[in-house]
């Protein structure tokens, strides 16, 4: 077993909408190739390409909000290093999404 090892992660109970967003997500990357393979105008790919880079960000957010109400809380209540463990894994997550 490892740190990450847990019987249920807080976004299991929005398993499905994460799954069928990330759908999207995937046609939304599908469609982006079409358009660059089609050669059609830049601006309009960037414009996808950010409307991608937002709905990554969105899912990203929705997992970290997840992982502090549940896989922080519960690693607080319990206290200790696994505690200290969940808040650092979360600052880093936070930071790396900063830098994206």
């Amino acid at each position: 077993m490892t740190e990450h090892d847990h019987t249920e992660y807080g976004y299991i109970t929005d398993k499905d909408k994460y799954l069928n967003r990330l759908k999207r997500i995937e046609g939304q990357a599908r469609g982006i190739s079409r358009m660059v393979d089609e050669e059609q105008y830049c601006i309009d790919i960037l414009t996808q390409i950010s409307a991608l880079t937002s709905a990554l960000q969105a899912v990203a957010v929705g997992l970290l909000d997840d992982h502090l109400k549940h896989c922080v809380v519960d690693a607080a209540r319990l206290g200790g290093d696994e505690a200290d463990i969940k808040i650092k894994e979360a600052s880093d997550a936070i930071a790396r999404l900063v830098r994206s």
